[in-house]
């Protein structure tokens, strides 16, 4: 009976085994299962907070290129200001106060120049100078036998640069032997 029982038994075990790695595989597959819905889920989530972020930032640029101007704007305005005003004491003066005219055309000069200055905006161009394509434009050439070739004899407009970027050329004269 002992052999019987054991044969029994054995059996019996053989056949839970596969029941109970059935279970198992079912635990594990709902495991794994559960795992990649939570992984999914982060995914999408991560993806539309990701998406979220771009159109954020892309509206943020767009509105600062849309108003990068408006600081400009706002520091030429009282310069502007000051101009009208000395149009209109030239013109309530008559003439009579030349010398004040003259030295509010020089205090606006002046102003411009710092507002230039703050934006790192450089003028360019002089006498002297060696005529280079990249940043004079000659406008016309003069003989003077004093001076080198292609040497800036006077200039019509100064050039004025933006960091490295030159945004407008210095219109000048050259000398020509």
């Amino acid at each position: 009976m002992t052999e019987k029982n054991t044969a029994k038994t054995k059996k019996q075990t053989v056949k839970k085994k596969p029941e109970q790695k059935s279970k198992k595989a079912k635990s594990d597959n709902s495991n794994h299962k559960k795992e990649l819905d939570l992984l999914i889920d982060k995914h999408v989530r991560l993806k539309a907070e990701f998406e979220n972020f771009r159109k954020r930032k892309n509206k943020e640029i767009s509105a600062l290129l849309q108003y990068d101007g408006e600081s400009v704007i706002k520091e030429i305005l009282p310069i502007f200001d000051d101009l009208n005003r000395m149009v209109e004491s030239a013109e309530a003066s008559e003439g009579e106060n030349e010398d004040a005219l003259i030295n509010g055309i020089n205090l606006l000069r002046s102003k411009i120049e710092r507002f230039l200055e703050n934006k790192k905006i450089e003028p360019f161009g002089s006498e002297g100078e060696v005529l280079d394509p990249d940043l004079h434009d000659a406008m016309m050439t003069q003989s003077d036998k004093k001076k080198e070739d292609n040497t800036i004899l006077s200039v019509f407009e100064k050039g004025y640069r933006y960091h490295d970027k030159v945004i407008r050329h210095a219109k000048v004269v050259v000398n020509k032997k």
